[in-house]
């Protein structure tokens, strides 16, 4: 726990950097992190591991803890975050396949 990571959140000259630590950390179960983004806040995202068959489900939680965004947090607001987090399980879901390609059984994973 602690531990930092750097972010960047926005795009091109929109962009800003900041960081994310590391508040819970349960290997191969829970991640839980406070992503810093500047003037605008905070936010805290949670991962889980839940074993599902012969695969894993993760589940993604996301609330934002400080600044502009608690007063924007809704239905706007989460459907942007909700296809922003599905494209980043997908990027991760390809990083876990490229890095593990195939499962227990030895069967290929497929996306």
């Amino acid at each position: 726990m602690g531990a930092h990571l750097q972010l960047r959140v926005g795009a091109g000259p929109l962009a800003l950097e900041d960081t994310c630590v590391v508040r819970v950390s349960v290997p191969e179960q829970r991640l839980e992190l406070e992503a810093k983004a500047g003037p605008f806040g905070a936010a805290r995202i949670a991962m889980n591991l839940i074993p599902w068959g012969e695969n894993t489900l993760l589940i993604l939680d996301w609330h934002p803890l400080r600044g502009p965004g608690t007063r924007m947090h809704g239905v706007p607001v989460d459907y942007i975050m909700a296809i922003r987090n599905g494209m980043m399980l997908t990027k991760l879901a390809r990083i876990a396949v490229r890095e593990h390609g195939k499962t227990d059984s030895g069967t290929p994973v497929k996306l």
